[in-house]
């Protein structure tokens, strides 16, 4: 391998004969296994056993998942930075993953208010994991590769997310006509099951052959405050990087529409278009599918004309799906006038993170690996938190203590104010560029 095929004062940890080697296949599977989480409680099954199940409201788990993206928002950039001080992330990962798990398992038992905040605990350990993850693809691809690596990984996720919803789709069969609500809840709660325990099996591969390049560090209590003076002088310094400022902010409008979007479909689906939850789980799978080869094809793409064209592309999909899909609700055109929304849905899907993950390699000094994708990270669940709080402002009016909140405008108008979202963010990143950048010697790793 030439010295153009690698990071700055990187040395990879496999020579890449072949695009897919038994680490990067590894870290490809968690991939794998961390959507149908994302898929089956994130997006879609949780949501639905909340609102139609459990008799709560769009605004009950949209406050609910604000908040653990609000904590996980702020721990995002102290988490990543810590992980730039200890040796290796894979143990951040591991336990991460561990506690999303567990407390996965035990959603749907102790009534809607104790699972509302085993989700919140669930899904901070599960965010946490995700910039781990992310920080993990320099150990397993090169500079070239990143792309094509990070797409496989995409593609495999989102085959991930088919296997838990035909799963799921085999346990909820008929479940809208059992007689009583706990005959419907134990169905769901054997989904949220089944589903923690397909994350673990398809997580073990990495934990077991995705192995790190050793760092100069030791992991002591000095990591801590450590960490923190990073961040903050992190934030002084943003400016030196260029074009990283910009792309953050964009991020947070386009990762606010597509998170949201993602967390209510179930819920818009069913009670807005008029679809039964067995045709609800057709609508992911077909999503869901259509992400499989799109992420393929978009990683290949970004090696190709470069991450950032690759992500104003897909900017223009995103514009494109929710602009259709607020449509179909507000002009009432009906079921089948919808099904181009998860055609196209999830080809957007799969090209997001495969353009916006190298995108921002491309933009990071290869010493500040960990720090960076908390920040990166953090601007997503930022989004996250603005997202559900701004579809509940938008979608409904709620009374408390006599104090009314909301717009009241319904679901399709919520959807329509996530496209501008997307015209915003392709507005604020248009100037930035992914040319690969010269690094000084105090932006690369200390050599051990």
């Amino acid at each position: 391998m030439s010295e153009t095929d690698r990071d700055p004062g990187v040395e990879p940890v496999v020579r890449y004969g072949r695009l897919l080697t038994i680490p990067s296949l590894s870290w490809a599977l968690y991939d794998l296994g961390n959507t149908i989480f994302s898929m089956n409680i994130v997006s879609f099954f949780f949501s639905l056993w909340v609102v139609n199940v459990m008799g709560g409201t769009d605004s009950q788990y949209g406050y609910t998942a604000a908040l653990s993206y609000a904590i996980i928002f702020s721990l995002s950039p102290f988490l990543g930075a810590l992980t730039d001080q200890a040796p290796r992330r894979m143990p951040f990962l591991v336990v991460s993953t561990l506690v999303c798990v567990a407390f996965t398992l035990l959603l749907g038992t102790g009534g809607l208010t104790m699972s509302l905040a085993f989700f919140v605990v669930a899904n901070i350990a599960y965010q946490s994991g995700l910039q781990f993850y992310d920080a993990l693809l320099p150990e397993v691809s090169t500079e070239a590769t990143r792309g094509r690596v990070g797409g496989i990984g995409i593609g495999l996720g989102y085959l991930g997310s088919l296997i838990g919803l035909f799963l799921a789709r085999w346990l909820l069969t008929g479940v809208d006509e059992l007689p009583s609500m706990a005959e419907q809840s134990a169905r769901y709660t054997l989904v949220f099951k089944v589903t923690a325990v397909l994350f673990l099996a398809f997580a073990l591969p990495c934990f077991l052959y995705v192995r790190e390049r050793a760092r100069a560090r030791r992991f002591t209590a000095r990591a801590v405050p450590a960490a923190i003076r990073q961040v903050a002088q992190t934030f002084r310094g943003i400016r030196r990087f260029p074009g990283l400022g910009r792309f953050l902010i964009g991020r947070v409008f386009y990762t606010d529409a597509v998170n949201t979007v993602i967390a209510f479909m179930g819920i818009y689906v069913t009670n807005e278009v008029g679809f039964a939850t067995e045709q609800a789980i057709v609508i992911m799978l077909v999503a869901t599918a259509c992400a499989v080869p799109g992420g393929f094809v978009w990683g290949a793409v970004a090696d190709r004309i470069g991450p950032k064209r690759t992500l104003d592309l897909v900017l223009f999909l995103w514009m494109i799906v929710f602009a259709w899909a607020t449509l179909v609700g507000l002009f009432k055109l009906g079921q089948l006038a919808f099904w181009p929304v998860p055609v196209l849905a999830g080809l957007g899907l799969g090209g997001t993170s495969a353009a916006d993950r190298p995108l921002m390699l491309r933009l990071t000094p290869p010493a500040r690996i960990g720090e960076f994708y908390g920040l990166y990270n953090m601007v997503g669940r930022f989004s996250a938190v603005t997202g559900p709080l701004t579809w509940a402002f938008v979608a409904e009016r709620i009374s408390i203590g006599g104090v009314s909140f909301g717009l009241g405008l319904g679901r399709p108008a919520a959807v329509g104010a996530l496209t501008l979202e997307i015209v915003i963010a392709w507005w604020i990143i248009r100037g930035v560029s992914d040319a690969p950048r010269t690094w000084g010697e105090e932006d690369l790793p200390p050599v051990p």
